[in-house]
């Protein structure tokens, strides 16, 4: 009986238009790990938004760590790793490279910003 009651509630609840609200759509930035740079250095995203950072690297393996949001890939070529989250809170956060990758791999990182 309980059952037959939800089933004509939620029929209802159809029938007079009221829907569920709908997901926000997820924003897909895609960031390419090259020598000495991560490209593009710098990312602007909205608090709340939900996001998938999706990485590349044509030469060899990198890593990507961005330790404000506990967020970390092993970024390999041919493969593209891909890592969902939603940013929490506001301001400018460093993104590193922690996979040594040559000369130069000490000055690998970039910035992302995170507007309300």
């Amino acid at each position: 009986m309980l059952q037959a009651g939800i089933a004509l509630a939620a029929a209802a609840a159809l029938g007079a238009g009221i829907e569920a609200p709908a997901q926000p759509q997820e924003k897909v930035v895609r960031i390419v790990a090259r020598k000495f740079a991560f490209l593009p250095g710098e990312i602007t995203l909205k608090r709340g938004e939900p996001v998938v950072l999706e990485f590349a690297s044509p030469e060899v393996v990198m890593g990507f760590n961005l330790p404000d949001f506990n967020l970390r890939a092993d970024i390999v070529p041919g493969q593209t790793p891909r890592l969902k989250f939603t940013p929490d809170k506001t301001g400018s956060f460093v993104f590193l490279c922690d996979i040594f990758c040559g000369d130069g791999h000490e000055g690998m990182a970039g910035k992302l910003h995170v507007v309300a």
